[in-house]
């Protein structure tokens, strides 16, 4: 999983597996979730990230081995 934020764009990007896109779809005019082609989400993109949560901490809990 990689987790990067874009302060130029505001955007916040969280890749939860590496695998080919092959749709991209809204969920509301500032998020999008894309997909795989066995309908799994690989990715969800927000923007305005900074208006809609704290960007500036990030809490990461229950890491399965």
């Amino acid at each position: 999983m990689k987790v990067q934020y874009f302060s130029d764009t505001d955007t916040l990007y969280i890749e939860f597996r590496a695998n080919d896109i092959v749709e991209s779809r809204d969920l509301d005019e500032n998020t999008v979730m894309d997909v795989d082609a066995e309908g799994n989400v690989c990715a969800i993109t927000f923007e305005h990230a900074s208006l809609r949560t704290d960007v500036r901490h990030l809490t990461v809990e229950g890491i399965a081995a």
